[in-house]
């Protein structure tokens, strides 16, 4: 099974065990034995993780509709969460006579409910996002290091650019649908994949067929070493292959 298909099965299971929660809420399964605070708990407790996983933007929302605002000035309409109904707390009677708790904390888990079910059309995007994030933190750690080792050993600095840079233009061309028939593509190929495709221009081309030949000094044993200011300038051009090509 994939990694999409088992974050969708997890969804989905999370979905199941939220209907029998909202059914109970509704009405519709209030037998005197059903729990709601031994099912919603665990499912709460599930649910969170993966929205704050998969969906870091509705996150605070997800989370709203179950947790009392310390900053709440009254208890009413728009303010009950969740929170209140498991605690068994009711705005004054006097205030809201019609008040019905079970119904608001339907609101609010229905609320929940939604947020979830959003995942799954969005699936695609979320996993494109989380790889972008990841390899994007993966490439500033890899840089870090190329920076410490240009202390010790050029030719490895500048090894370690080349990788970040092929991994970054993998990625451009996976992005764009692009694929090479070669099984191992260098900086030099990947690059003329870009280019003759119109990813980026010439300036570019030219620019990142430079730090590729850099990149080849160091790669390759020759009579000719690389030289600290290329190193820099190679450290500092695969900088900006990361934040500029996409």
């Amino acid at each position: 099974m994939s990694k999409k298909s088992e974050i969708v099965k997890e969804i989905k299971n999370l979905i199941d065990e939220a209907n029998p929660i909202i059914e109970f809420l509704q009405g519709k399964s209030d037998d005197g034995k059903y729990s709601f605070h031994m099912n919603y708990q665990p499912w709460y407790t599930k649910a969170i993780k993966v929205v704050e996983v998969l969906a870091p933007d509705r996150y605070l929302e997800f989370k709203s509709f179950y947790e009392i605002d310390p900053k709440r000035k009254s208890l009413g309409y728009g303010t009950y969460v969740i929170q209140d109904y498991i605690k068994g707390i009711a705005p004054s009677y006097y205030r809201h006579p019609d008040f019905d708790t079970k119904n608001e904390a339907l609101t609010c888990m229905y609320n929940q409910y939604t947020i979830l079910v959003s995942l799954i059309s969005r699936i695609d995007s979320i996993l494109t996002d989380i790889e972008t994030t990841l390899l994007s933190e993966l490439q500033e750690d890899e840089l870090s290091s190329a920076r410490q080792v240009m202390k010790v050993s050029l030719r490895a600095s500048g090894a370690i650019c080349g990788v970040i840079i092929e991994g970054h233009l993998q990625k451009i061309a996976k992005n764009h649908k692009l694929t090479l028939r070669k099984k191992n593509p260098t900086i030099s190929d990947l690059n003329e994949l870009l280019k003759s495709n119109g990813i980026y221009d010439i300036i570019e081309w030219r620019k990142i067929g430079y730090l590729g030949d850099i990149r080849n000094i160091c790669s390759h044993k020759k009579d000719v070493d690389p030289t600290k200011d290329q190193i820099i300038e190679l450290i500092d051009g695969t900088n900006w292959v990361m934040k500029t090509i996409n």
